[in-house]
């Protein structure tokens, strides 16, 4: 059975972007101030063995390449996806379909990428594309709606060693608690990877 998760790098106390510079314009930002929560995918020298241009420490490969193997779909809100130029087409796992959650026109939509106008059709497209394979979901809003929802199975955080004391959380308001397992914690230099399954 495919199973809905999240993965994304995260500050200490929650944040998945940092603050914008002074006077800098939200779309096309990324980031903003906190590029250090993705230092950890490019400073190790074990290159990813799915995905091109990540060189990472060892424990961080093993961790990063088993959950990129599992993605056969991603889904992201349309914020995400101007904040990343569009994935240029494609999307953050190049070789599987992105369905992207947007009430208004999405710009640049590429054969690969597909337009819902709620995150429940997205995900049961994204179920359908993905074959034997699971659903990956980016972007905090999207995230928080998608669990709002009762859609997501599984929340791995890579914890970066940093408060950045503002921008924007992981994630948003919830209407009750969730409760979490822990299934496996991994330390590796300059992050720690918590994968969590939520409880029903």
């Amino acid at each position: 059975m495919t199973t809905v998760f999240s993965a994304l790098s995260v500050s200490v106390d929650g944040y998945i972007s940092g603050r914008l510079p002074e006077g800098a314009d939200e779309v096309g930002s990324g980031l903003g101030d906190a590029g250090a929560l993705f230092d950890w995918y490019f400073t190790g020298d074990t290159p990813s063995k799915v995905l091109d241009g990540f060189t990472l420490s060892e424990p961080s490969a093993r961790v990063f390449d088993k959950l990129a193997a599992r993605v056969g779909a991603s889904v992201v809100g349309h914020a995400t996806y101007d904040h990343s130029s569009h994935f240029g087409g494609s999307g953050p796992h190049p070789t599987a379909p992105l369905f992207v959650v947007s009430h208004q026109p999405v710009p640049e939509l590429s054969a690969a990428q597909t337009q819902a106008t709620s995150v429940e059709e997205a995900v049961a497209g994204a179920r359908a594309a993905a074959g034997d394979k699971d659903v990956a979901l980016m972007g905090g809003v999207l995230v928080t709606e998608a669990i709002k929802a009762g859609l997501v199975d599984e929340v791995v955080l890579h914890q970066v060693p940093i408060l950045l004391g503002g921008g924007r959380s992981f994630f948003g308001e919830l209407p009750e608690h969730v409760q979490l397992r822990l299934v496996e914690a991994v330390p590796a230099p300059g992050v720690t990877h918590l994968h969590y399954e939520i409880l029903r």
